[in-house]
């Protein structure tokens, strides 16, 4: 009975996970809610109540333990970045958190799919069930992880200026701002006396 009601208040701990959700959007930081962030906090309470409901304890405890643990330092890594910009150096090892991710769903695909092989009486859905959970969330990190980590980032170039020519003089100019072939220094703050600039905008 212990156990039922430990799997009760892990069901009870899916819902306050909406929260941080809540402060990305109340903070702007929609860059944070991610495919992964929704799916995850949209998918786990229901999935977990079926657990709860109909295989309470047993062999479906071990991904609820598992899960347990990563959050506890998953969010104690959320509570180091919002203690401010001075922390930040000590936050080096975020990827190996989502490393870390990555391996606890392995380790539950292993743990249910065992079963197929293993005959203890455990519904053959249930682990159907958890088992393409711990799939499906393993895709969906390993993306988050190549992402975040290993794509390469793209820089936005600066554009290139457009140079134009006075067919009389052949003198590149900026904005029409020569007069008698020469710069009046002023343009767009670039150029100087008697320097030829090749034009900008």
């Amino acid at each position: 009975m212990r156990m039922v009601n430990a799997c009760w208040w892990y069901y009870f701990s899916k819902f306050t996970e909406f929260f941080d959700t809540i402060f990305f959007v109340l903070r702007k930081k929609f860059d944070h809610v991610s495919t992964l962030h929704v799916i995850h906090h949209g998918v786990m309470p229901m999935s977990v109540w079926f657990g709860v409901k109909f295989t309470p304890g047993g062999h479906s405890t071990f991904f609820g333990l598992l899960n347990t643990f990563v959050h506890i330092i998953m969010y104690s890594y959320y509570m180091l970045a919002a203690m401010g910009p001075h922390m930040r150096p000590y936050l080096w090892w975020k990827k190996y958190l989502t490393t870390l991710q990555m391996v606890q769903f392995v380790g539950i695909m292993v743990h249910a799919f065992q079963l197929l092989f293993i005959d203890c009486d455990y519904p053959r859905a249930f682990v159907w069930w958890i088992g393409m959970h711990a799939v499906m969330f393993f895709f969906l990190f390993r993306d988050f992880y190549y992402q975040s980590y290993s794509k390469p980032k793209v820089r936005a170039r600066s554009p290139q200026p457009i140079t134009t020519e006075i067919e009389e003089l052949k003198m590149p100019y900026k904005n029409g701002s020569l007069k008698n072939g020469f710069s009046n220094g002023h343009t767009n703050g670039l150029v100087r006396a008697r320097t030829v600039l090749p034009a900008g905008n």
